[in-house]
């Protein structure tokens, strides 16, 4: 049974920019020594990404953050030690995604859960499973649905871009936005969208 979700067009959405948000660790081997070091004190590194729908030419299309050339992710992060999910999700959103203005700021709508994802090892490969010979993951990250308002402003940090890219190229197209964000069509496929 398909999951009603309703979409608006993103001609109903003001985007604006802010100051830049620089990542602690600029390079992938920096993060997974980064996660390291923090597995010892810390244990398992827990992300939440968010993923927002909306609507194009009656497409559904993901918002997703472009960093450098080609690197594509979902506005989240890392949560703190003890935080809670929900909470470290609405922080990531205000913080990559929020205007600064407090009269534009929404209260964000975190939706189900649609993905659990495990890294085994201190490598960049994730499963969207925990292999059976693995007892303690170096990182779990869950992904969720945000219900956006039919309208509201987006601020993104200047230093990166916010796209709407259409589930049709996300879909099996591995190569350039990796296992996760190609993978988004089929965790998805459970919803119907509503166009509204």
């Amino acid at each position: 049974m398909s999951l009603p979700h309703t979409v608006y067009p993103v001609s109903n959405f003001k985007f604006g920019v802010k100051n830049p948000k620089q990542d602690k660790v600029a390079t992938v081997p920096e993060q997974l020594e980064r996660m390291k070091q923090k597995y010892e004190t810390e244990g398992p590194r827990r992300t939440v990404e968010a993923v927002l729908v909306v609507h194009q030419h009656n497409h559904p299309h993901i918002l997703l953050l472009q960093t450098g050339g080609s690197v594509f992710k979902l506005p989240g992060g890392r949560l703190r030690p003890g935080e809670e999910e929900l909470d470290g999700l609405k922080r990531k959103l205000v913080n990559k995604l929020s205007p600064e203005s407090e009269s534009l700021k929404m209260d964000w709508e975190i939706g189900d859960c649609i993905g659990c994802f495990y890294r085994p090892n201190f490598e960049t490969i994730m499963y969207p499973y925990l292999p059976a010979h693995i007892t303690k993951p170096k990182e779990i990250k869950k992904v969720y649905m945000i219900r956006l308002p039919e309208s509201c402003y987006f601020a993104v940090p200047s230093n990166l871009k916010l796209l709407a890219v259409p589930l049709f190229e996300l879909y099996d197209n591995v190569a350039r936005y990796g296992p996760l964000i190609s993978g988004l069509p089929l965790m998805l496929s459970k919803f119907q969208w509503v166009k509204a």
